[in-house]
C-alpha cells in the first residue's frame, strides 16, 4: 500500500478538512477536472461531450450512507430525473447510471434492505424503460452480502443489472466464479476503501495479482467483464486474455474514471475498443474526492499544487 493511501482515506472521514476544503473557492475550479458539476444538467452536459467523443458513459449522483428514508426517497427521484433526462436528449443509448445501495437505504437500520431493494427496482425500472442499465457500485465490505443479495433480487426481473467487484477483497476471486455466468455484467476494480487485513489484501503488488486472477476468471467466463483500470500494464493483461480467451471486441470493455487519463481513454476508443467513463456529479463530491487520491496518489500533487497557485 502507498504510504499516502491510508491518510488520504482518513481526510475522506475528517469533517475539519471538509469544511475548509468545500468553503475555498478555488477547491470548485480543481473538483470540476473530476466532478463536471453538481446538477443533473452538468451530467448531462458531460455525457454528452463523452460520448461525441466515442465513448460510452455510467453516471453515478455521489452520495452514500443515507440514513434517512426522506433522503433515499429524495436520491431515487434523482435518478428518476437523471433517466428522463437521459432520454430527452437522446442519450440513452450509450449511457447508463451507477448506484450506491447505500444511497438509496440499505444503511437504514431495519427495513434498509427492503428499502433499498424497492428503490433500486423503480431505477432499474426507469432505466429500462428508456433503452439503459444500472449498474449497483460496491461499497465497503460491510455491504458485500446485501449488495450481492439485492443484485441476485433485481435480476429475477432486470437480468442485464451490473454488478462491481473489488478485487482487493479476499473473497472476491470466488464471487467472480459466481457471477461469471451467461448475461452477466460485472465490473472488475481494485478497490478504494480503508479495509483490514483480514479482508483486504494491502499491498499494490498483491492486488494487482488478485485483479488478473479474477480478471482471468471474469473473461474465461460466459458473462460481459468491465475492466475499470488505469493501469497500462493490467490494460494490457486484458486485451491478451481476452484474445486468449477468444473474445472479440463488444464482448467486454473497459471503465476509466471521469479526468482520469482521457487521451487514454480516446485512445483506446479510436483503437476500436468500447470504453466506458464512470461520470460523477452531485454536491457530496468530498469522500469521493478523497479515494480517487488514495487509489492513485499522484493526483495528489496536481490538487495541492492548484489549490495553492490559485490562493
Amino acid at each position: 500500500m502507498s504510504v499516502l493511501r491510508r491518510p488520504l482515506l482518513a481526510l475522506a472521514r475528517s469533517g475539519r478538512v471538509k469544511e475548509a476544503l468545500t468553503t475555498l473557492p478555488v477547491a470548485s475550479s480543481v473538483v470540476r477536472g473530476y466532478v463536471p458539476g453538481e446538477s443533473t444538467d452538468d451530467a448531462i452536459r458531460a455525457t454528452a461531450r463523452l460520448l461525441d467523443d466515442g465513448l460510452a458513459v455510467t453516471i453515478d449522483h455521489l452520495g452514500e450512507d443515507t440514513l434517512d428514508a426522506e433522503q433515499a426517497e429524495a436520491t431515487t427521484r434523482v435518478y428518476l430525473h437523471l433517466l428522463d433526462q437521459l432520454a430527452a436528449h437522446g442519450l440513452a443509448r450509450r449511457a447508463e447510471v451507477s448506484l450506491k445501495l447505500s444511497a438509496v437505504g440499505r444503511a437504514l437500520p431495519g427495513t434498509g434492505t427492503d428499502l433499498a431493494l424497492e428503490n433500486a427496482h423503480r431505477v432499474c425500472e426507469a432505466a429500462r424503460a428508456v433503452g439503459t442499465t444500472v449498474t449497483l457500485d460496491m461499497e465497503d465490505h460491510t455491504g458485500v452480502d446485501a449488495t450481492l443479495t439485492i443484485l441476485r433480487e433485481l435480476r429475477r426481473e432486470h437480468p442485464d443489472t451490473g454488478a462491481v467487484l473489488q478485487a482487493y477483497l479476499r473473497r472476491t476471486e470466488a464471487d467472480a466464479r459466481d457471477l461469471a455466468y451467461e448475461g452477466s455484467r460485472v465490473r472488475l476494480c481494485k478497490g478504494a476503501y480503508d479495509e483490514p487485513s483480514g479482508v483486504a489484501f494491502q499491498t499494490r503488488e498483491e492486488v494487482d495479482r488478485a485483479f488478473v486472477r479474477c480478471l482471468r476468471i471474469l473473461m474465461a467466463g460466459q458473462g460481459y467483464p468491465m475492466v475499470a483500470t488505469h493501469d497500462p500494464r493490467l490494460i494490457r493483461v486484458a486485451g491478451s486474455l481476452a484474445s486468449r480467451h477468444g473474445r472479440h471486441r463488444g464482448t467486454y470493455e473497459f471503465q476509466m474514471l471521469y479526468g482520469i487519463r482521457p487521451e487514454e481513454q480516446r485512445r483506446l476508443a479510436g483503437d476500436g475498443e468500447t470504453v466506458r467513463v464512470y461520470v460523477p456529479y452531485g454536491t457530496d463530491w468530498y469522500g469521493y474526492l478523497t479515494r480517487r487520491l488514495a487509489e492513485r496518489p499522484q493526483n495528489l500533487s496536481l490538487f495541492v499544487t492548484s489549490l495553492i497557485s490559485k490562493k
